[in-house]
């Protein structure tokens, strides 16, 4: 039978893009709209909701936020529940809300690490116990869980991120096992360094004209020799939002220019 395009379409479907109120969250959000879908969005706070849902209307897309914190189980149940009501059932979730805090481990407290591991890890966790019932009942489903190159290495300052992402990476492999049968695929998307606002001063040039040092790193340990852009990730979206990777399961994409795959360049 010969591959048909149409199974990157998206049309029909509900998608819930956790923190897409701008950042790679929007990106990816916007990328699912563009592909067909109704995009339901949850930011912590009433203002930039508001403003990140006219910003998608603006843009033509189908769009609808709500005021949610992830890592409260009954919010988001209820959440859940006012979506169906509202828009219809859940067909696709995209876990990216996420922090990270960089703080040397012998001085982050216990209160900050615990922090990190509810939004990063236990936030997927509770949404995706939240949609799972009605992806079940509706003949299936797709996650994808935002992961992070910091799911396989390691790094100065960032125990609490790398011990959430790694264990994000084994929550979507698990995820993945207990409930293909139900044709619910959960894969994670990892990105690599990607330019946003956030990073913007890491990559400023020096009143010497030569680059930040941290941008200097990147670049020498990315074959790409860049940094990648927020929409570098939307085809991995679309991809694995789509009926075209209803085979792949517990993956986890690396969208990082080729990082992981690199030792760096010799001295």
């Amino acid at each position: 039978m010969a591959f048909e395009m149409d199974k990157f379409r998206l049309d029909g479907k509900v998608a819930f893009v956790t923190g897409a109120v701008h950042g790679i969250g929007y990106e990816i959000a916007s990328a699912l709209a563009k592909a067909g879908a109704k995009i339901v969005f949850n930011g912590l706070k009433k203002d930039p909701v508001e403003q990140a849902q006219q910003s998608y209307r603006d843009a033509g897309f189908d769009a609808r936020g709500y005021v949610c914190d992830v890592t409260d189980e009954e919010a988001v149940q209820e959440m859940v529940k006012q979506v169906k009501e509202e828009v219809g059932p859940i067909d696709i979730v995209v876990n990216n809300a996420g922090i990270i805090k960089r703080i040397p481990m012998i001085e982050m407290s216990a209160e900050d690490f615990r922090q990190v591991i509810d939004v990063d890890l236990t936030g997927p966790f509770i949404v995706s116990k939240a949609v799972i019932p009605d992806m079940i009942k509706n003949g299936g489903g797709k996650i994808i869980n935002i992961c992070s190159m910091m799911s396989e290495l390691g790094r100065e300052t960032v125990c609490a991120y790398a011990a959430a992402k790694g264990g994000l990476k084994m929550l979507t492999k698990n995820i993945a096992s207990e409930y293909g049968e139900y044709n619910i695929q959960c894969n994670g998307i990892g990105p690599g360094y990607i330019a946003t606002p956030q990073t913007a001063p890491l990559r400023e040039k020096q009143e010497d004209g030569s680059r930040h040092p941290f941008d200097q790193f990147i670049i020498a340990k990315t074959p790409a020799a860049r940094w990648g852009e927020t929409e570098d990730l939307a085809g991995a979206a679309v991809f694995l939002s789509s009926k075209a990777s209803n085979f792949v399961n517990g993956h986890i994409l690396y969208v990082d220019g080729g990082i992981l795959a690199y030792i760096g360049k010799q001295p």
